[in-house]
């Protein structure tokens, strides 16, 4: 059955007979009006459709929502919305709620066909999108920015609204019973169906006017059509209507006018109605099935004040017309919904999601409809545009306006309260946060600024700490005195500190207290330090990268003006070697000639550079007459490059005689042609006709033009100077490089072995100890004074112990993984360079493991801070190379030297010899003079190995007696050289932090500083005496002794040795053995002019065989490979002489070579070493060598020549000829005493005492004095070299990497340096 016609959903109609109609409470529409309200109703229509039998065939529509040809209201767009997930939950809840809550007989909701309504609880609200909106991609670009921004807008402004919103009357509240249920109405049987929308709003006191109430209604498109049936429809009771008709605060009378106003009369909405379709019966049926009957419906309108024909009047006086239908009713809804999505701050994306599902649901139905396109005005989508910027920009206008007013609003009431309690200062936000623009707003009439016209704020964050600020206040309109300046609150702010003044000398600063805002959710003090350390550690950094780059381009400028001026150098020698060559050449042309007849011929006779020619030569007469081959060796232009013709000759039997040819090519080059003839060719021949000395010489006829030959002779040769300079150079710079890399590992390794030292007792985890980072600090007690102890307590500090933060509270130490350790962790500062602690048996103190009073002292590296430089003035009377008598001159120059690597400050003061050699001074000036002890004395200073050095010359002439020691006088001498150095540090102004005396000549400044200088001008000072040998000046050492406020010895074993001494036994507390080091750059095999080949471990067999055979040839031994033994020595008792005589014997008769440098200041001994070198000379010729002097580049090959190195020493307080044998990959044959025991570790027995110092064996040792002690040692190392030469090789090159340097001593003398300070 064929059912009538309907119209499609885009054209106007009547409301058809199965329209169902809804009203709902919908907030906030009508945000200016002048009258209060809580709620409003908001009235839907869904119109129900009846398919006819044929609705499957119809050609289904392309759009997804029907048009209409009105246009749409100006300021309307419709928006799209999507629900979020928690949005959805809350709907599901409610739609269970409604539906739990109704009645048994409720039907459901939505029936399976769908519904072009939308659904919403809660928050979310919905709204239909109008085909006739299309609009282009970037105009809704442009209103999804604008309503995004708006949203973000209000997002902020939450808060602010909702407390107003509160404080507004509650009398009129929603009814709670109703909010969200679901008004199931209409046919069942129609699969249509209606669900009350539910949307929640923000409250506003605003007032509804009677014109504004009308003309809102009438703006979202209210016409005629609303009847009596479509309010009932929804399910309006009589209580309900009332109290929705009275929560807008609408009366009986106004709501008489309002429709009257409106223009509707009492028979224009009758007649509308009858034009709907909507009979008498059948509004009473409607009423009816939503469950309101006739009496209840009167009531209601009557008690709104609506009467029978009032109602027909005011939908008439409305100008309610035909073609207004239920679809304006529902435009209504939606335009109404989007009125709350803006206000309301439904986000973008949910609209989207909501729309899209709803236009999928809508694209199902109509296709079943068979809704036919309609097609769409030009003219609507303008208008459409239109309307929507205008809604938009209304919008916004309405939100800013709320929000200036609430904000207003606030201020007013925090300016009120403050200055009714007498505060002069309040923020807004209360709550400052970091990130955030802030205001703060100051009341002038209760400061100090009363009365000043101008006030500003100046302040900075975090204690004054973190970007200073200066703004100038302005004057607000708050109710009185009130000045405000908005800030913007960095990052890394904890607290803002600021004052206020008026731009010059008047200030409020809040009694001297200043003002400070707490920022909360930002980073806390101690992040902040950490920060600003982190921030100093990137500035020194940039400043240390700055620092590079200028160093860098310094030195790329000087390598540019080096190479200009030694490019200027290669031209004039260029200029000066080509003049020569002319002259030599032109010489040469004179005595050539274009054949000799009788002995050579060229043919032909006219050729120029690169032509091949035949030269004849006749061997008869000659020296070759008898030669089997003939070669001819030759060159050009007066050999300028050397053999550049070598052909062999063949016999030519084109001529009379015993002529031989060969075909050459003459070089391009050339102006004149050189050769001889030989027997063979070049490296064999063995005779030669060089024409009798002068060679063979031929002018090339047709050689280039002269003048162009020597400009370019003159480039050829200014190119080879400079590719051969350049090349010298690169070698010199590739040696530097590696040099200092080489310099810098063994440095690495030496300071692990530091850290390591004490491995037995303490050490960390990891072993390089970072500024920043968290380590682990493990100990062994039972190595310690606190063995045994139940408890064990650290105790660190930083910076030797001066950090700001001061020590660290007391950690009881944990067990440790391993058994023997017990373990505790530190947070290390950004800020430190040292790491200081001790141990104790209590929290509160006890027993102390404090390292004989010098304290735990650890190195950190990557911090920021860097440790204040040390002032060290050495005074001497020795110092190498200029003033050496022996061991003590190479400590002061090479100690010096490290401390000075170490970024320490150090000078020395030292006699004015006339005896020494100055050549190694550089820029020796004279500084000033001063009087002492009525003597005046000139003051020199210059420059010894990059150190500085004042001479000390008094005018007397104490010190120009052409020697060092030797003199009677020597105690007095020195006596007063050590008083006018410390005069003369008074005098000029120094304040050193250690005065540092050695040995017997310079004790008495330890006396005359402490008695007469402390307390006068250098009391900053402490006093170091170091003891280098123990023979001489016991007096002044004794006393020494007891000034000093530490003293040391030149190795641990030699302390130990004469701690009995009697000017030693009393101060061992402050008595420390710290063993002497060599100076790596003056003894150093990679760098020494004195071996043939520079070597380095990686090719130490090679070096030393070469070293080893240039010291044979030197000395005429026999070249044999077999080992050699090297003695470098002072022949004294001490050194063991007699030891010597035998070793040299046991050498001879294994089968080695043996030689010996050293002289005897005793003539004696002299004598008898020159008679047993006369007697071993004649008997092992070619096997042994005695050099009885003293020989500085002898003892540099000998070091290197030598596979042994022997040192029988009787004592030895420490020696450093076995520390430059291993220097230079020779192994060390010593007696075990003082400094001998501590650097040399015997191959068999001493593997855990060197494993015990972080090293490995290098070297044979032996105990006593005698013959067999001897036998012992030199057995083992010959037989070594004999039985396991690989093994042996191994061991040269593990010696090698050992560090012997003053790299880890000058580390112990600083340590003792500041425990002298403590």
């Amino acid at each position: 059955m064929s059912l009538q016609p309907q119209r499609p959903i885009c054209c106007r109609r009547a409301v058809p007979e199965h329209t169902r109609f809804r009203i709902r409470p919908v907030h906030g529409l009508f945000s200016h009006s002048t009258l209060g309200f809580r709620e409003v109703i908001r009235i839907a229509t869904t119109p129900c459709m009846l398919a006819s039998s044929g609705y499957s065939n119809r050609r289904p529509r392309r759009t997804l929502i029907p048009g209409t040809k009105a246009s749409t209201r100006k300021g309307f767009a419709p928006r799209p919305q999507v629900g979020t997930s928690t949005q959805k939950k809350d709907q599901n809840d409610a739609q269970e709620e409604e539906v739990s809550g109704g009645s048994g007989s409720k039907k459901p909701a939505i029936s399976s066909s769908g519904t072009t309504d939308r659904k919403v609880t809660g928050d979310v609200q919905s709204a239909e999108i109008d085909p006739t909106s299309r609009m282009s991609s970037n105009l809704v670009k442009r209103r999804t920015g604008i309503l995004e921004e708006v949203e973000q807008q209000g997002q902020g402004n939450d808060e602010i609204d909702q407390q107003i919103f509160t404080d507004m009357p509650s009398d009129s509240t929603d009814d709670a019973e109703t909010d969200g249920q679901i008004a199931d109405v209409g046919n069942e049987g129609d699969g249509l169906g209606l669900r009350y929308k539910n949307i929640a709003v923000d409250h506003s006191n605003k007032g509804i006017g009677k014109e504004t109430m009308i003309g809102q209604f009438s703006e979202a498109g209210i016409g005629k059509e609303i009847t009596t049936e479509q309010f009932s429809k929804v399910g309006v009771g009589k209580d309900t209507a009332t109290d929705q008709v009275n929560d807008v605060g609408i009366g009986k009378e106004t709501m008489t006018d309002e429709f009257s106003d409106a223009e509707i009369g009492e028979e224009t909405m009758t007649d509308q109605l009858n034009e709907a379709g909507i009979g008498e019966g059948t509004i009473a049926d409607q009423f009816n099935e939503a469950g309101i009957v006739e009496e209840t419906m009167a009531g209601q309108f009557s008690e709104a004040g609506i009467g029978e024909g009032t109602m027909a009047d005011q939908f008439s006086e409305a100008g309610i017309v035909e073609e207004t239908t239920a679809d304006q009713f529902s435009e209504v809804g939606k335009q109404m919904v989007y009125v709350k999505n803006q206000i309301g701050r439904i986000t973008i994306a949910e609209m989207t999601e909501i729309a899209g599902e709803e236009e999928k649901k809508l694209a199902v139905d109509e296709s079943r409809l068979d809704i036919s396109d309609v097609a769409e005005p030009a003219e609507a989508h303008g208008s459409t545009e239109n309307a929507v910027l205008d809604m938009e920009e209304s919008l916004l206008k309405q939100k800013a306006d709320m929000e200036a007013k609430a904000q207003r609003q606030l201020l007013e009431n925090l300016a009120d309260e403050n200055f009714s309690e007498g505060i002069k200062v309040f923020v807004v936000p209360q709550v400052v946060n970091p990130d955030q623009v802030i205001e703060i707003f100051f009341n002038r009439s209760l400061s100090a600024l009363a009365n000043e016209p101008d006030v500003l704020i100046k302040g900075a964050y975090n204690g004054w700490r973190w970007k200073f600020f200066t703004e100038k206040l302005q004057k607000t309109d708050l109710k009185g005195d009130w000045w405000s300046c908005q800030l913007s609150v960095p990052t890394e702010a904890y607290k803002v500190d600021f004052v206020f003044f008026n731009g010059a000398n008047a200030y409020e600063n809040n009694n001297s207290k200043d003002f400070s805002l707490p920022v909360e959710g930002g980073m806390d003090e101690t992040a902040f330090e950490d920060l600003l350390l982190e921030e100093k550690h990137k500035e020194i950094e940039k400043l240390a990268a700055e620092q590079a780059e200028k160093e860098r381009q310094a030195e790329e400028q000087r390598r540019k003006e080096a190479e200009k001026a030694a490019s200027e150098a290669d031209k004039a020698q260029a200029k000066v070697e080509t003049e020569k060559q002319r002259h030599r050449l032109h010489h040469l042309m004179k005595l050539s000639s274009e054949s000799a007849s009788d002995i050579w011929q060229i043919e032909p006779n006219f050729f120029k550079g690169g032509d091949r020619v035949r030269l004849y030569y006749n061997r008869s007469s000659r020296p070759l007459a008898h030669a089997t081959e003939i070669w001819i060796h030759g060159g050009h232009n007066s050999w300028s490059e050397g053999l550049s013709i070598i052909e062999k000759l063949s016999h030519s039997g084109k001529r009379d005689g015993d002529w031989w040819s060969a075909d050459v090519v003459v070089p391009d080059r050339a102006m004149v042609l050189d050769w001889v003839f030989a027997d063979g060719p070049p490296g064999k021949a063995v005779v030669y006709d060089n024409n009798n000395r002068q060679d063979f010489h031929a002018t090339v006829p047709k050689g280039m033009p002269e003048e162009l030959f020597w400009v370019e002779e003159e480039h050829r040769i200014y190119r080879k100077l400079q590719e051969e300079r350049r090349a010298k150079e690169e070698a010199v710079h590739k040696k530097a490089e590696k040099t200092a890399r080489m310099k810098a590992e063994t440095k690495e390794r030496t300071m692990k072995m530091f850290l390591l030292s004490q491995k037995h007792i303490v050490y960390t985890e990891p072993i390089d100890v970072r500024a920043g980072s968290v380590i682990t600090v493990l100990y062994n007690p039972s190595n310690t004074v606190l063995n045994g102890k139940p408890e064990v307590w650290f105790r660190c500090s930083f910076n030797r112990w001066s950090h700001h933060n001061g020590p660290l509270p007391p950690q009881k130490m944990v067990p440790a993984e391993n058994a023997s350790h017990l373990k505790a962790t530190v947070k290390v500062p950004m800020d430190v360079y040292m790491m200081d602690f001790v141990f104790s048996e209590r929290e509160d103190g006890g027993i102390y493991d404090n390292r004989n009073g010098m304290d735990y002292h650890i190195p950190v590296i990557g911090g920021i801070a860097k440790e204040p430089p040390m002032h060290i003035v050495h005074i001497a009377v020795e110092m190498a190379p200029i003033a050496k008598v022996g061991g003590l001159g190479d400590v002061v120059t090479s100690l010096s030297r490290a401390v000075q690597d170490l970024d320490h400050t150090v000078d020395i003061v030292l006699p004015k010899y006339n005896c020494m050699n100055l050549s190694n001074v550089k820029d020796l000036h004279f500084r000033n003079s001063f009087a002492w002890d009525g003597t005046e004395i000139n003051v020199w200073f210059g420059k010894v190995e990059g150190l500085p050095v004042y001479f000390l010359e008094p005018r007397n002439g104490m010190f120009s007696v052409g020697c060092i020691y030797g003199r009677n006088d020597d105690g007095h001498r020195f006596g007063f050289f050590c008083h006018a150095a410390l005069e003369f540090l008074l005098q000029s102004g120094f304040q050193p932090d250690i005065l540092h005396c050695h040995d017997w000549s310079s004790a008495p400044v330890a006396w005359l500083f402490k008695e007469h200088y402390a307390h006068y001008g250098l009391s900053n000072a402490r006093v170091i005496f170091t003891i280098h040998n123990l023979e001489f000046g016991v007096n002044n050492i004794t006393r020494a002794m007891a000034y000093a406020d530490k003293a040391t010895t030149v190795s641990q074993t030699y302390s130990r040795e004469v701690a009995g001494n009697p000017a030693i036994c009393s101060h061992l507390h402050k008595f420390h053995g710290i063993v002497n080091g060599i100076d790596p750059d003056i003894w150093d095999p990679y760098n020494d002019h004195f071996i043939p080949v520079p070597y380095t471990p990686e090719n130490v067999v090679e070096g030393k065989k070469a070293a080893k055979e240039a010291l044979q040839q030197r000395l005429g031994l026999r070249r044999s490979d077999h080992p050699l033994i090297g003695i470098i020595t002072r022949l004294t008792v001490q050194k063991g002489i007699h030891l010597i005589k035998h070793a040299v014997r046991q050498t001879l008769e294994r089968n080695g070579q043996v030689v010996l440098l050293g002289s005897a200041p005793d003539s004696r001994i002299q004598n008898d070493f020159a008679h047993l070198a006369d007697q071993l000379h004649s008997s092992h010729a070619g096997r042994v060598r005695f050099c009885l002097t003293y020989d500085e580049p002898l003892s540099h090959l000998i070091y290197a020549g030598a596979d042994f190195i022997l040192v029988p020493s009787l004592f030895e307080p420490c020696g450093l000829t076995q520390l430059i044998a291993m220097r230079y990959g020779s192994i060390p044959v010593v007696r075990r005493t003082g400094g001998l025991y501590d650097t040399v570790f015997d191959v068999d027995n001493d593997k855990e005492r060197a494993r015990a110092q972080g090293l490995e064996p290098n070297g044979f040792s032996f105990e006593g004095a005698d013959p067999s002690g001897v036998d012992y040692a030199l057995n083992r190392a010959i037989s070594a070299w004999f039985d396991a030469r690989e093994w042996f090789n191994s061991l040269c090159k593990r010696v090698m990497e050992q560090d012997w340097s003053w790299n880890r001593p000058a580390l112990d003398y600083m340590e003792l340096y500041h425990s002298a300070r403590k």
